[in-house]
């Protein structure tokens, strides 16, 4: 069988999920999920300050997090820009 491209891979991928959340509450296992990146940051920020105490280290551990939201917010926002340049180039065939 012919290696799949990237985007029969995405679209392979697409199908499971879709498949799994058919079949599935996904509510718990976002949850879940969550829960455990936020325990990430928490870790993080206690190897890197062993010395503080729980409530400072939940502060730092949300603002963490918080930064971590945030550069995947401005990746996105850069992807999604580059994504409508390559449409507006496609349509107007490099014309601006």
């Amino acid at each position: 069988m012919p290696a799949l491209t990237p985007a029969q891979r995405s679209i392979r991928a697409r199908i499971a999920a879709l498949t799994r959340w058919s079949a599935e509450d996904g509510k718990p296992n976002a949850l879940r999920a969550q829960a455990g990146l936020r325990a990430k940051f928490v870790r993080e920020v206690r190897d890197r300050f062993p010395d503080l105490g729980d409530a400072e280290v939940e502060r730092r551990a949300e603002s963490a997090y918080r930064a971590h939201m945030q550069r995947l917010a401005l990746k996105s926002s850069k992807a999604r820009g580059a994504k409508a340049d390559a449409v507006e180039l496609a349509v107007d065939g490099g014309a601006g």
